[in-house]
């Protein structure tokens, strides 16, 4: 299967772009990173594989609503 079928073929059983399906995974593991609590942002932002933590927050806003800090926080009040 070329590269183009394949592209195609993940955006049928995914609904969305093979780009956009991996960044989704990676911002469910930062918020798992950030309700842990052992790690900050920049390191979460390293461990993820985002290129800054500007970037990560832009995602993890459009994702989930809110910052990765008030995310933190929200998590810390819930506890």
């Amino acid at each position: 299967m070329d590269r183009t079928g394949l592209y195609r073929k993940l955006i049928t059983l995914l609904d969305k772009s093979p780009s956009l399906f991996i960044r989704n995974i990676r911002l469910e593991k930062a918020a798992a990173l950030i309700l842990e609590g052992e790690l900050n942002i920049s390191e979460i932002t390293e461990e993820v594989g985002f290129s800054s933590s500007s970037y990560l927050s832009k995602c993890f806003q459009e994702q989930y609503g809110c910052r990765p800090s008030e995310y933190a926080e929200k998590a810390k009040k819930s506890t």
